[in-house]
């Protein structure tokens, strides 16, 4: 826990960890996101109170214009997920892979406690773990999103989306 310089100690948010799924035939996925965002303020350039999320130029073809800070570090990453599971429940769809979530509110400050919690859960929580999907990016453009697809070295493969 972080020591302000009174000496006073603040606790560490908790960091969420959840799973959904079990089949020992699927592999299991594990999804990374956070929640936390760095300070703004109006005068900083937003055309909206940055904390407030915002619609702009209304809704069309089931695409929306979201401004507020985290809609895309970390929360709307985050949420894509969390939808894309909630949709292939509501369309009754087996789940193709096993899903683990880790979800922190202290990247931005450096993810204070997260190592720790890592290495106390490796042989429990994250045994089973046969890929990890790191949601802390950014669209390049419009219409061109990132996909991560290496941290420490690379894996190499083919993706297709439709």
């Amino acid at each position: 826990s972080p020591q302000l310089p009174d000496g006073q100690v603040l606790p560490l948010p908790s960091v969420i960890l959840g799973e959904l799924g079990k089949d020992p035939q699927n592999p299991t996925v594990c999804f990374y996101g956070h929640v936390d965002v760095q300070p703004a303020k109006k005068e900083d350039g937003w055309n909206t109170d940055p904390y407030t999320l915002t619609e702009i130029d209304g809704v069309h073809l089931f695409i929306r214009n979201l401004y507020g800070r985290g809609a895309t570090d970390n929360k709307g990453p985050v949420l894509a997920c969390i939808n894309a599971v909630e949709t292939f429940r509501a369309l009754k769809l087996a789940m193709p892979v096993n899903f683990k979530f880790v979800i922190e509110g202290m990247e931005e400050a450096g993810s204070l406690g997260l190592e720790k919690l890592l290495e106390e859960e490796n042989q429990s929580f994250f045994c089973d773990v046969d890929y990890i999907v790191i949601s802390d990016n950014l669209w390049l453009s419009n219409k061109k999103p990132a996909l991560t697809y290496g941290c420490r070295g690379n894996a190499c493969f083919f993706v297709e989306v439709k």
